[in-house]
């Protein structure tokens, strides 16, 4: 463990020194950990499977979607919860997911007929979601229109927060090794925890979001140690919730949502009131205390990915089916792109950025976790094997078509519309 954790650190120190010239060859941290993970993997090989399959991992995994959650929550642009295009973001949150979601579960049963319905779902929890960490400058680009970046930038946001429900309850009904759990057993286990967590989220990201800004007005708080209330702010709402027999990635969610709203109101507030000039709030609406939680997380991504490249010689080892394969291949490509031009149907948008939303689609971080969190939940056994080898696949997939391939296939599309 030790020399794997070096291991990751000179891979990130290597790829934070070199990091405008790698992005410049359209390498990003992505590519760049996943070779190094490769790599270590192969010097490894024979205790990648025992060191994946623990509980430090296993923690490690829920407290970095912990925080991811709430980043996602917290990261939305356009003042408003859905951002600048709410009836976009939800055709694409509530129909185009869901569908996805069912086809995913669908193929899954057609092309391994032999797993419960509830490691179906699981696969499906794993691969629909949507990540920009493989291809994080796509939502920056002046060549997307800025319907087409909004509902990417909204639904990666918050597809993650929506789906984890779902998935702990697939996780709950799959996972449990001592009884035989039926639907409604686990949906009454699912329940409770999501409702606490929703109360506790609502209140600790509430009352955090005000307290910060009434210690920013008394001159209370330092620009760091702002900073670092925001960075603990979701570790302590997964913790605390969990203590409580809540569900911690729901709370986390929720905490992001309730922060971010209390903190823009109260700064609004003191602009409505003239305690202070628009500018100012606007120069530091949000970002400042957000800038250390912004570059943990790019760590702990970081990091997943270095994991990613670990996984991929167990994943090899495991034996890469035909029908992991063309599954991964669909859920990339048509399980994401049929579901949106369905979800977009008689929207204002064009055809082309009808395209673009649901060929811009990265798998990234969160089903790295939900993947890793299942094979360590699981028993072992092909169940838990075939999540994991279908996570690396379709991430790794993702990696190329959506990392390396996005550029061109933005230029290709966005060319197309120009030249119509």
């Amino acid at each position: 463990m030790n020399l794997l954790l070096l291991a990751a650190a000179l891979a990130m120190i290597v790829r934070a020194l070199a990091a405008a010239r790698l992005d410049r060859w359209n390498l990003g941290a992505p590519v760049v950990m996943v070779v190094a993970g490769v790599v270590v993997g192969l010097l490894n090989e024979q205790s990648i499977a025992a060191v994946l399959n623990t509980e430090a991992v296993q923690h490690a995994a829920e407290i970095i979607l912990a925080v991811l959650l709430f980043v996602d929550a917290t990261e939305v642009r356009g003042g408003r919860l859905w951002g600048g295009y709410p009836g976009l973001v939800a055709r694409a949150l509530l129909i185009a997911m869901p569908v996805s979601l069912a086809l995913a579960a669908l193929l899954g049963w057609l092309l391994f007929p032999g797993l419960p319905w509830a490691v179906l779902l699981l696969i499906a929890c794993v691969t629909v979601p949507t990540d920009f960490a493989p291809a994080e400058r796509v939502v920056r680009d002046r060549a997307l229109s800025m319907r087409v970046r909004s509902v990417l930038n909204v639904e990666s946001g918050y597809n993650d927060g929506i789906v984890s429900p779902l998935f702990l309850f697939a996780l709950i009904l799959a996972g449990d090794t001592t009884q035989q759990r039926t639907p409604l057993d686990a949906l009454a286990t699912a329940l409770p925890f999501a409702l606490k967590a929703l109360v506790a989220g609502v209140v600790i990201g509430s009352l955090v979001a005000w307290l910060l800004d009434r210690a920013h007005q008394a001159g209370w708080v330092t620009g760091q140690s702002g900073r670092i209330a925001v960075l603990l702010t979701p570790l302590l709402t997964y913790t605390a919730t969990v203590a409580v027999d809540g569900n911690g990635f729901v709370a986390s969610f929720v905490c992001g949502i309730a922060f971010r709203y209390v903190h823009r109101l109260r700064k609004a507030r003191r602009v409505r009131d003239g305690r202070a000039d628009r500018a100012e709030i606007r120069a530091d609406a949000f970002g400042n205390d957000l800038h250390l939680l912004e570059d943990f997380t790019a760590l702990l991504t970081t990091t997943m990915w270095f994991v990613v490249g670990i996984a991929a010689i167990l994943a090899f080892y495991l034996t890469i089916s035909w029908q992991v394969v063309l599954f991964c291949v669909a859920a990339l490509t048509v399980l994401r792109v049929l579901p949106v031009l369905l979800s977009m149907a008689g929207s204002t948008l064009s055809g082309r950025e009808r395209l673009l939303i649901g060929a811009l689609g990265p798998r990234g971080t969160t089903s790295i976790v939900f993947g890793l969190l299942a094979f360590n939940k699981l028993p072992e056994g092909p169940e838990a094997d075939t999540i994991l080898v279908i996570t690396v696949v379709c991430v790794l997939g993702s990696v190329v078509l959506h990392g390396i391939g996005a550029k061109p296939l933005t230029l290709l599309l966005t060319r197309t519309n120009t030249r119509r």
